[in-house]
């Protein structure tokens, strides 16, 4: 999957900071009503806000849509990532 969507335009489009769809998108790593962390194509995307919900995904497609009060969105450089564990093995604890 990862060299599938690797290459894949990468775009984040946003309506009034409540609901949005993210492109290029090749995995999302963790969420809550108040952070979403995904992996694009352009690297690690963390959105955080209030009552925030990952509304559809689709990985074949690379595609994400959102909603909620978006408050931030930052791409993590190597610097600040945290090493994430696997979203099952978190949910499974």
């Amino acid at each position: 999957m990862e060299g599938k969507n690797e290459n894949m335009p990468h775009k984040l489009t946003f309506e009034n900071r409540t609901s949005g769809t993210i492109t290029g998108v090749r995995d999302v790593t963790s969420f809550d009503e108040k952070e979403i962390l995904l992996l694009t194509s352009q690297g690690k995307l963390k959105l955080k806000g209030e009552q925030l919900h990952v509304k559809r995904l689709n990985l074949e497609k690379g595609e994400v849509d959102v909603e909620g009060k978006l408050e931030e969105a930052v791409y993590l450089s190597g610097n600040n990532q945290r090493k994430e564990e696997p979203l099952l093995k978190r949910m499974f604890r």
